[in-house]
């Protein structure tokens, strides 16, 4: 992510990313102060600190909502809390609390497993088919704006008050 950062920062400025991380893992960060209200640039983009995982979270999907035409969710390539909140916001579209596109940049066939269970837990009726294609899948940058800027929230979703 990094490398991803450093080089968007490099093409279009600090404002280009914006990074939200927890106060925890600071420690690991490169010439950062703790700080959690601050926000501030350097090569990596705009960086802000919260307390936790569950404020980082917040903070990001309100960035979604709160964002322009074709505004989205994308995981890249991860681990276990790529995972959990690529999940988290498929699940959110499920449950109707979002309307907007999530897409995994499927790089080298990384994402084919998953993408696989999901058809598989939608076979066996565990996801209602209106829900098995929440999940869209891109194989180039280009691909991902196209699918967030084409994305329409199916017909048939939960409509549940979240307010």
């Amino acid at each position: 992510m990094g490398a991803l950062a450093h080089t968007l920062v490099s093409l279009s400025g600090p404002s280009a990313v914006t990074g939200i991380i927890p106060e925890a893992l600071v420690k690991y960060e490169q010439r950062m102060t703790v700080n959690s209200v601050e926000t501030y640039n350097d090569e990596f983009g705009s960086r802000t600190v919260v307390k936790d995982m569950h404020a980082r979270k917040h903070l990001m999907v309100q960035n979604v909502i709160n964002g322009g035409p074709g505004s989205g969710f994308v995981a890249l390539s991860g681990g276990y809390g790529t995972a959990e909140e690529l999940m988290e916001v498929t699940t959110w579209s499920q449950l109707g609390i979002h309307n907007f596109g999530v897409c995994v940049f499927n790089i080298n066939g990384f994402y084919d497993g998953l993408l696989s269970w999901v058809k598989k837990i939608a076979d066996e009726g565990f996801v209602p088919a209106v829900d098995a294609n929440i999940i869209m899948q891109a194989y180039s940058a280009e691909e991902v704006v196209e699918s967030l800027g084409a994305y329409v929230a199916a017909d048939g979703k939960a409509k549940l008050d979240w307010e």
